[in-house]
C-alpha cells in the first residue's frame, strides 16, 4: 500500500492562509481585510464557475478534501495537505483513493459534515445526481471516477477505472470545495453554505460582497479576520487609485499590470508588490466546425502571423513568458523547454519569415490584398483580455484579416463561448492545477464544456490517457511534451504568451504570499492578519 498520512496537528493548524510571510510579531484578531474586486461574478457556485473571480471572493467560505499547502509558493505533489479529509491512501494499482474524513467539523447553518456530503458534491460534478449544476466546465476531471463510495460517516473511497495519480492534485485545486448535501445547487448560487473559516453574508451584483468569521471554525482560533469585504470595482485605474489613496488593505489577487506596478510603488512606495506567473495562458479560441475557421490553413494562417515577442514587450515589459499550453518552466513543471518549443512553427524567431508562409496559406484559401477576411474577434470585458485583442487584430492585418473587436461583460462571456456563439476570440484559460491531466481533459478532449474551440481528435486523447496512467514524473513529462507539441501544431487553441502578473497589499497585512505556478488555489485567507 501507498499511503500519505496526516500532519501532525500542529502542522495542520498552520496551513491554508490566502499565503504566508515571515510574522513580525504575534498574529492579531481583529479587523475586516478591505479588497475591490476587479469584476461582478455571475454567481457564488464555485463549482459552477470558470474564473478566477468566483474563487477569489467564495474560496474562504468552503474547505476541500484535501489542499495545495498554502504557505508555499508553488503548488506540486508534495505540498498537498489534509483539510476535511484527515489521511489518504491509495490502493497498489493506484484505482482506489480512500480518505478518513475529520469529525466533528459542522456547516456553517449548523449541520454535521459527513461522508455523504462528499459523495454529494462528486455525484453533482460527474452528472450522477437528480439535481444538475447549471454549468459544470470540470465533469472531465472526473470522468476516470467509477463511483465514489462511503463507508460509514468518516470515510470515503474514490473508484477509479484506471490508474490516475493526479487525482489528488486535482482535489487539492481551489475549484474543488466540498458542498453540503442539504443545500441545492440554486441555493449555492445565492447563499452558499460551507465549512470554511468564513460566512457568506452578502452579494450585491456589481456593488459588493461580504464575509463575516466564522466562530465555529474546526481549526481552533482562526481565522485572526473579522470579515472580509469586496468593493466591485471594473476599471482598474480607478480601483488602484483607491488602493493607493488607503481605502483598500489590498488589491485583487495578480490583478496589477507591469507598467501600473511601477505607478504603485512611486505612489505607496510602502506597498509590499509581488510579481509572479499567474498559470493563465492567453489565447486564440476559434469555432473550427463552421466557416472561415473550419479551414485548417487559416487557422495554420493565423497561428504563423503571430509576434509574441511584441505581446510581451507592449503588455509585460518583457516580463511574461512563451509557451505552449503547460506553464514554462522552471515554475512550471510540465512545460517544454525551449529547444523543443522552437521547433513548432510559428515559434521560431523569424518572424517575417512566418507571416510570409501565412500569407501563402492566406492566398490558398482565397484571401490576398484585395480581398480581406473580416471577422468579429469577441473578447470580455475586462482589461487583461481587451489589451491582447487589440495586439492581435493589429498582427491579423499583416495577413489579410481585418478584426472587428466584439467586448462581452462577464455574465456572458463563458456561456458564449461555451455554446460555441462566437468566430475567432481572444481569451484567458487559467489552468487551476498545474498538472496535465487538468489542462488537456479540460480544455482539449472532445465533448468537454470548456473545450471552446470544439476540437477534437481521438489519437491525441488516447495519448492523453497514457501521460495520464504513468507513475514515473520523467516519462510522462516526455509524454507531455509530445502532447503540447502536436497540440500547437494542430492550432487547437494557440497559445500566445503566459502571463506575469503583479500583487500590492499595505504593509500592515501579514500573512501573504502569492502562488507562482496557480493563482486559483490560494484565497483561503484564514491566517491573514492586521497589524494596526
Amino acid at each position: 500500500m501507498r499511503s500519505v498520512w496526516a500532519l501532525a496537528a500542529r502542522a495542520a493548524l498552520c496551513l491554508l492562509a490566502f499565503s504566508t510571510a515571515s510574522f513580525a510579531g504575534e498574529p492579531k484578531q481583529g479587523g475586516i481585510l478591505r479588497m475591490y474586486h476587479r469584476d461582478s461574478p455571475a454567481n457564488a457556485s464555485i463549482l459552477e464557475g470558470a474564473t478566477y473571480s468566483v474563487n477569489v471572493p467564495f474560496m474562504g467560505v468552503f474547505n476541500n478534501l484535501v489542499i495545495y499547502d498554502q504557505h508555499m509558493a508553488q503548488n506540486s505533489p508534495d505540498s498537498i495537505r489534509p483539510e476535511l479529509a484527515e489521511s489518504w491512501t491509495w490502493s497498489g494499482d493506484y484505482k482506489k483513493l480512500t480518505f478518513k474524513l475529520r469529525q466533528s467539523v459542522k456547516w456553517h447553518d449548523g449541520k454535521p459534515f459527513t461522508s455523504a456530503d462528499v459523495k454529494c458534491s462528486f455525484d453533482l460534478l460527474m452528472g450522477k445526481s437528480q439535481q444538475k449544476l447549471r454549468q459544470n466546465p470540470r465533469k472531465t476531471w472526473y470522468s476516470e471516477v467509477n463511483d465514489v463510495t462511503p463507508n460509514g460517516d468518516f470515510e470515503v473511497s474514490f473508484d477509479l477505472k484506471r490508474p490516475q495519480p493526479s487525482l489528488l492534485a486535482m482535489l487539492a485545486s481551489g475549484y474543488t470545495p466540498v458542498y453540503p448535501c442539504h443545500v441545492s445547487p440554486a441555493e449555492m448560487r445565492t447563499h452558499p453554505i460551507g465549512t470554511g473559516p468564513f460566512k457568506f453574508v452578502e452579494f450585491k451584483a456589481n456593488e459588493s460582497i461580504k464575509l463575516v468569521r466564522n466562530p465555529d471554525y474546526w481549526k481552533k482560533g482562526l481565522p485572526y479576520l473579522d470579515g472580509i469585504e469586496y468593493t466591485i470595482i471594473t476599471n482598474r485605474s480607478t480601483a488602484i487609485l483607491a488602493f493607493v489613496a488607503g481605502k483598500f488593505d489590498m488589491t485583487f489577487p495578480t490583478h496589477i499590470t507591469i507598467p501600473l506596478l511601477k505607478d504603485i510603488k512611486s505612489q505607496a512606495p510602502n506597498a509590499v508588490c509581488v510579481v509572479e506567473p499567474t498559470n493563465v495562458s492567453t489565447n486564440i479560441i476559434v469555432n473550427s466546425t463552421a466557416p472561415p475557421f473550419d479551414n485548417i490553413d487559416i487557422r495554420r494562417a493565423m497561428a504563423l502571423a503571430l509576434d509574441r515577442k511584441a505581446f510581451v514587450n507592449i503588455l509585460f515589459e518583457g516580463q511574461a513568458d512563451i509557451g505552449g499550453t503547460m506553464l514554462p518552466p522552471p515554475q512550471g513543471i510540465w512545460g517544454m523547454p525551449k529547444d523543443r518549443l522552437e521547433t513548432i512553427p510559428g515559434y521560431g524567431p523569424d518572424v517575417n519569415a512566418n507571416r510570409d508562409e501565412a500569407k501563402k496559406l492566406m492566398q490558398k484559401a482565397g484571401y490576398g490584398p484585395d480581398k480581406h477576411l473580416a471577422v468579429k474577434v469577441s473578447t470580455r470585458n475586462l482589461a487583461e483580455y481587451r489589451d491582447p485583442a487589440v495586439i492581435l487584430i493589429d498582427q491579423l492585418k499583416s495577413i489579410y484579416i481585418d478584426g472587428e473587436l466584439d467586448v462581452v461583460e462577464t455574465a456572458n462571456w463563458f456561456p458564449k463561448v461555451a455554446r460555441k456563439d462566437y468566430m475567432l476570440g481572444l481569451n484567458l484559460t487559467g489552468n487551476a492545477v498545474d498538472d496535465p491531466d487538468q489542462s488537456f481533459y479540460e480544455n482539449y478532449s472532445c465533448g468537454s464544456e470548456r473545450n471552446y474551440t470544439n476540437y477534437c481528435n481521438k489519437e491525441i486523447e488516447k495519448l492523453f490517457d497514457l501521460q495520464s496512467q504513468e507513475t514515473d514524473v520523467n516519462k510522462r513529462k516526455q509524454l507531455v511534451w509530445d502532447i503540447d507539441k502536436k497540440l500547437q501544431e494542430d492550432v487547437a487553441r494557440p497559445i500566445i504568451f503566459h502571463a506575469r502578473a503583479g500583487t500590492c497589499w499595505q504593509p500592515y497585512v501579514k500573512g501573504v504570499t502569492i502562488m507562482s505556478n496557480s493563482s486559483y488555489n490560494g484565497f483561503r485567507y484564514e491566517d491573514v492578519w492586521l497589524d494596526k
